[in-house]
């Protein structure tokens, strides 16, 4: 039943990147023609954004859409993590245009052009409004799904930058101070970079097989072995499978005892990790004999 609330989550999830996806081609094209009128480089760095977000919007929705195939012989675990990728390759989009909107704005900086205060801050507004739609409609799936949330993220990001660009078109009707357009594109470039290093950092948590965030070795080992039946535990493992799914591999040591008893043993065990550290996929190794110097998790020495 788990699998289909998930189920249920992930279309809603995807109708959603549908009309942000939707919002982020018509907004920013309108945004160019306006930042062109206007003569503002931090209006069409903001257009620039917003059309990138189109682009990584549609790869999340692929994704999405790829991470629901079912496991196969030679990808036993399925496709879920191709999430993880798709979100490291919009921070990539992101930080292309980051390195176009920064040179453009260095140039503008040392030859500075008159702008049209009114027109910047009319079509700021039109931005703002659609990043913060795409927000409030991607807020949920963002707080379960990396995915999901690098896209909120950029609708975000977005936003905050909107409203930047038109605080700078309401100083520029009264004062001439054209430098500030392309002060404030170089804001929305460390803008870009601080929220996409996050992203970065957690794909390469799940990349790499590093322990869930939340999750500590020693409070997993303490949990087993405190259960009736237990002696000892040791190679803990715990990895994220996909951004909603965490795996474990342990092996438990137990008196020697019939099968039918074991797998009981192994139901209480994996109810634990469920309930207490949302563990969803364990594999348990049941032994009746610890090796010798066995650590809590395994390491690889090399001979």
């Amino acid at each position: 039943m788990s699998h289909n609330h998930h189920n249920h989550r992930e279309a809603s999830w995807g109708k959603r990147l549908i009309i942000t996806m939707v919002m982020n081609l018509i907004i920013p094209i309108v945004q160019i023609i306006g930042g062109v009128l206007a003569g503002s480089m931090a209006l069409i760095s903001d257009a620039i954004h917003n059309l990138s977000d189109f682009t990584s919007t549609l790869i999340s929705y692929i994704a999405l859409i790829i991470g629901k195939k079912d496991p196969t012989p030679q990808l036993t675990f399925g496709y879920k993590r191709i999430e993880v990728f798709a979100a490291v390759l919009n921070v990539a989009i992101l930080y292309v245009a980051c390195v176009y909107i920064a040179f453009e704005g260095w140039k503008r900086f040392h030859n500075p052009q008159p702008i049209e205060g009114y027109l910047v801050i009319w079509f700021a507004l039109i931005g703002f409004a659609a990043n913060m739609i795409a927000v409030l409609l991607l807020r949920k799936g963002a707080r379960e799904n990396i995915n999901i949330r690098s896209v909120f993220l950029h609708m975000l990001t977005d936003a905050l930058t909107s409203i930047g660009v038109a605080f700078v078109g309401l100083i520029l009707i009264f004062l001439p101070l054209y430098w500030l357009d392309p002060i404030v594109s170089w804001i929305i470039v460390a803008l870009i970079l601080y929220s996409g290093w996050d992203i970065l950092k957690n794909a390469f948590h799940i990349l790499m097989d590093a322990t869930p965030s939340g999750i500590d070795i020693q409070s997993v080992h303490n949990e087993i072995i405190a259960i009736e039946g237990i002696v000892d535990v040791h190679h803990i493992h715990a990895w994220t499978l996909s951004p909603h799914r965490i795996a474990l591999s342990a092996h438990v040591i137990v008196p020697d005892q019939p099968l039918s008893a074991v797998d009981e043993l192994a139901s209480r065990v994996r109810e634990m990790l469920y309930r207490q550290f949302n563990i969803d996929h364990p594999v348990l190794q049941f032994e009746t004999q610890n090796y010798e110097e066995a650590d809590s998790f395994c390491t690889v020495k090399d001979k």
